[in-house]
């Protein structure tokens, strides 16, 4: 099997994670649950931590993604 067949696939799955881990978290803010979303965010940081250090995703793209579900689920505690 070609090395870059093997490297899309692991991209991919770790890509797959990722955006699920995050839209977890998003569907839990959206639905105002705040004791699920605060005990999904430290889960999220380190699922967008993993892409970054994989280099699937940016490392500034990953900072921002952090950066604004964190304000999120501050802002629906703080509610």
């Amino acid at each position: 099997m070609r090395q870059s067949l093997k490297q899309r696939a692991c991209n991919k799955r770790n890509l797959s994670q990722f955006k699920t881990q995050v839209k977890r978290l998003r569907a839990a803010i959206d639905r105002g649950d705040v004791e699920t979303a605060r005990k999904l965010l430290p889960e999220t940081v380190s699922a967008i931590d993993k892409a970054a250090k994989k280099g699937v995703v940016h490392d500034n793209a990953a900072a921002r993604h952090k950066s604004r579900l964190a304000r999120r689920v501050n802002t629906l505690s703080a509610a």
